[in-house]
């Protein structure tokens, strides 16, 4: 049976991530990066594409489960007829340490814990070769495949089939640690390292993170837990921010809408940029910005709306067969084809940021704002070019409203840059083009009915247009954007949700979707800022319900069947959120307040 994606927790060590369910699977894990070919992918699939199950041998065990405070350490409370356990669960956030950590602490009676490996790597296309390693009372496993290599230390594991088993009794007051570490085959196997410290620096420094949240506001919880998967998702070497830690969970159960969401959106990274110097983490702002700088360096006309963690540019999509699918929504696919799509509201988000941040105190260079200029120029160049738009659409280029929006935004911060940031650029033409783009959406992308439109060749409308007041463009009670909410109501919320569009042959794909959860988001804040505060704090109480046990959301939400759909944790969606509790923040009254 599928394990529902909301009952996945995630681990992060701010290179990579796993998922473990609510019954102590291990069912995705790539290490050492997010991106890398996965070790445990029952995710798609089932437990012999690799898991890591770690339980009481009694099938009828009771686990209750949350996060150790402000941190990613994941503790399972297990409660048996014989006694109770906690499962510690958490990847160390120790540089030059990829590794996984389970330990198992009895707290009454005892309990039969077993525990049962199944390693395949690359996706499920390598079974390692496994030998015993251990000395004397060290019991220690080595398995190998191609350029990876993993130790697991802990209780004797036993080959059974094609898994590695283990059983033992957990008494009151003791622990049982299992350790799964991660290395290059060619080299030594990784040392063993000391649980008990790197499980204490690992909480302190989440919990020094999470203290730092600024303005947590009336939903604190979530939008500090939000926060956190935002700095999960960010890489701390490189700097890279990915959309999601998974690839391939479907957007449509069953369908063929899989994507691979673990690479650096330029647009989510700015977003994510935002909502860091929102609250507090200029740090952030400076290690992104220095990551922007390596990753689009070269000629502008070659920038693209994706890269990899590092900065990489290829990024080919090509699909696994291995990996059967998520329930079988199949195909599951590694890389994203939209990496080569022209869309051109990208640099309007970049930009957006980059004035955040310095509005904010990081301070401008040189090398930084020369960056932004060139952006600027190419923008101009394909000023009248159509695009695939924020929704990466596979059909025919358009004119969407707002990609031009965005393009107005991005000239309009280069302008104020100079004007009222004292830097130098070519502010005549940005002006003549920023007032073009305004008139040609004031012209064309605004229906009859005086809504603003999708794209300038149809009447429907879009949840992206909910962006447009919040860069600028117009205001939120503009009669348009009211008539454009109306719209909205009228053919995008069906169930009360709001979807992103209508899958009418405009995006170049067979098949449906589930509703946006961002989109639902972004309305709670056009909801608060156009005097419908009530409407915005009950739309924000349905969907901050949505979020699983551990505030966890992913991209989309069917609220037919209640189940979380698409790629987990998504950065959009916890993005969404934050921006929506702002919003009610901001427009909260003395008493609520």
């Amino acid at each position: 049976m599928t394990t529902p994606i909301e009952d996945y927790a995630v681990l992060s060590n701010c290179r990579s991530a796993a998922l473990v369910s609510s019954a102590g699977s291990v069912d995705w894990l790539c290490l050492p990066r997010y991106d890398s070919g996965s070790m445990f992918g029952a995710l798609l699939g089932d437990e012999s594409h690799g898991a890591w199950s770690l339980r009481p041998a009694d099938p009828e065990a009771r686990a209750i489960r949350r996060y150790d405070g402000d941190t990613f350490v994941l503790v399972t409370r297990w409660e048996t007829s014989t006694g109770i356990a906690d499962v510690y669960d958490a990847m160390p956030v120790d540089e030059g340490v990829e590794a996984l950590i389970r330990r198992v602490v009895g707290v009454s009676g005892a309990v039969d814990f077993v525990s049962e490996v199944r390693l395949r790597f690359d996706y499920a296309r390598a079974v390692p070769w496994v030998q015993q390693i251990g000395h004397g009372d060290e019991h220690v496993i080595l398995a190998a495949a191609g350029p990876d290599a993993v130790t697991i230390r802990g209780p004797r594991l036993i080959a059974v089939d094609t898994a590695h088993r283990a059983r033992w009794t957990t008494q009151a007051g003791r622990s049982v640690d299992s350790v799964l570490a991660w290395g290059p085959s060619w080299q030594d196997p990784p040392a063993a390292f000391d649980v008990e410290a790197a499980l204490e620096r690992t909480r302190e420094w989440w919990a020094a993170w999470a203290d730092r949240v600024q303005s947590a506001g009336t939903h604190a919880a979530l939008v500090t837990r939000s926060l956190m998967v935002l700095r999960a998702l960010t890489h701390s070497e490189t700097g890279g921010i990915v959309a999601a830690a998974t690839t391939s969970l479907p957007e449509a159960f069953g369908g063929s809408r899989n994507w691979d969401y673990r690479y650096v959106w330029l647009r989510d990274a700015a977003l994510t940029l935002s909502a860091y110097i929102d609250h507090g983490y200029l740090d952030a702002a400076h290690r992104w910005r220095d990551w922007l700088l390596r990753a689009i360096a070269g000629d502008p006309a070659d920038v693209q709306i994706m890269y990899g963690i590092a900065g990489e540019r290829d990024l080919p999509e090509r699909e696994i067969p291995s990996l059967p699918g998520y329930g079988g929504a199949a195909p599951v696919r590694i890389g994203n084809g939209a990496v080569d799509q022209y869309q051109a509201d990208v640099i309007g988000e970049v930009m957006v940021a980059l004035e955040a941040a310095r509005t904010a105190g990081v301070e401008e260079t040189t090398f930084s704002w020369s960056l932004q200029r060139a952006l600027l120029d190419q923008l101009a160049s394909e000023v009248d070019r159509p695009d695939l738009g924020i929704w990466e659409m596979r059909g025919e280029p358009h004119f969407f409203t707002h990609s031009r929006a965005m393009v107005w935004a991005a000239f309009d911060r280069g302008i104020r840059a100079v004007e009222e940031g004292g830097r130098d650029g070519d502010v005549s033409t940005w002006r003549a083009l920023r007032d073009r783009v305004r008139a040609d959406i004031d012209a064309r992308g605004v229906h009859a009915g005086g809504w603003f439109t999708q794209h300038f060749d149809t009447d429907e409308v879009d949840a992206s247009l909910l962006v447009l007041p919040q860069v600028g463009f117009c205001a939120y009670d503009d009669p348009r954007m009211l008539a454009t909410v109306a719209r909205m109501e009228e053919t995008l919320m069906p169930d009360g949700w709001l979807l992103r569009y209508r899958t009418t042959g405009v995006d170049g794909l067979t098949g449906d979707e589930h509703p946006f959860l961002a989109c639902s988001f972004w309305l709670v804040g056009q909801y608060a800022h156009s005097g419908r505060r009530d409407e915005a704090v009950a739309l924000m109480q349905r969907l901050t319900a949505v979020a699983n046990d551990l505030g966890l959301l992913s991209e989309e939400y069917d609220p037919t069947t209640g189940r979380q759909a698409g790629n987990t944790p998504q950065a959009l969606s916890h993005l969404a959120l934050v921006g929506a509790a702002d919003a009610l923040d901001a427009t909260a009254s003395p008493a609520e307040s």
